[in-house]
């Protein structure tokens, strides 16, 4: 199936979105490997007087987080969306039903404080026809999905993680070994790797996955201690919006034109935040 991305609204401000830019890429084929992206975080105040959104729906340019992590798939052809909802499920439903038509999303409520693992859990019987994807709606990276799944494809395990060594947010001292400081170095990357999100996996990775279970914890530990868990070494641009300062950074390198993960034209038009939420 092949499949043409809209590119529309590629600049940030308003009076650009109407223009037609040429994207990178005019063409490619669509996949149906569907992208599973945990949408439950309850919502952090990001600022003073402002009411408290699902973290999902935290704006990054005047868009959702999400909205961000979705066109970073569609770029590159992935196109099926499940959205595994927890806080402020009805408010992320009426986002999914305003970007329906550019993209095919299903929404699944699995539960307001339902743990990581027990969301995935839940989505299980739409899960288990083939290898799927599977990401958090607060991390964003300018990877390459092929190649992650190349990857995945190699080693034949039931399930691949993306790693990334993040930036260390203090200035390290260099110590000789008499105590004394040599220098400093302004915030390095950490030297070991950690769980980046982007991962992907195969149906038989869901029995290990139980209804309680925090997925970082006892099923991944689980896939680890059978040989059945790899990783994938991300050494580009990564980044988890955790914080009120995460969220300034992600939105000065969108303003600036400087957005890593912006793969050369959005993929679809910006979907506007219903006032109100709608059945679907």
């Amino acid at each position: 199936m092949e499949f043409r991305p809209s590119v529309q609204g590629m600049r940030g401000d308003e009076g650009d979105r109407d223009e037609v830019l040429e994207p990178r890429i005019k063409y490619f084929v669509a996949t149906v490997i569907p992208v599973v992206i945990l949408c439950g975080g309850k919502g952090t105040r990001m600022r003073a007087g402002r009411e408290r959104l699902p973290k999902p729906l935290v704006e990054i340019g005047g868009r959702p987080i999400l909205w961000h992590v979705m066109s970073l798939y569609a770029a590159q052809g992935f196109v099926r969306f499940i959205l595994l909802l927890g806080y402020g499920a009805e408010r992320v439903r009426a986002f999914a039903a305003g970007a329906e038509g550019h993209w095919d999303i299903t929404c699944l409520d699995t539960g307001r404080d339902t743990p990581t693992g027990g969301r995935v859990h839940r989505a299980a019987s739409l899960l288990g026809d083939g290898t799927f994807m599977l990401t958090y709606a607060d991390g964003l990276a300018d990877i390459g999905f092929q190649e992650l799944l190349r990857r995945h494809r190699e080693h034949g395990g039931a399930a691949t993680i993306t790693v990334v060594r993040p930036t260390n947010p203090w200035g390290v001292a260099q110590l000789g070994e008499d105590g004394r400081i040599g220098g400093f170095v302004e915030k390095p990357r950490l030297e070991c790797w950690v769980n980046g999100g982007f991962m992907v996996m195969e149906p038989r990775a869901l029995e290990l996955i139980g209804p309680d279970d925090v997925l970082e914890r006892e099923p991944l530990e689980a896939l680890a201690g059978r040989g059945e868990l790899f990783s994938y070494r991300h050494d580009g641009f990564w980044d988890c919006m955790d914080t009120y300062k995460d969220t300034l950074l992600l939105n000065d390198l969108w303003e600036r034109g400087e957005a890593p993960w912006r793969l050369g034209a959005d993929p679809a038009p910006p979907v506007e935040q219903p006032a109100a939420s709608r059945p679907r």
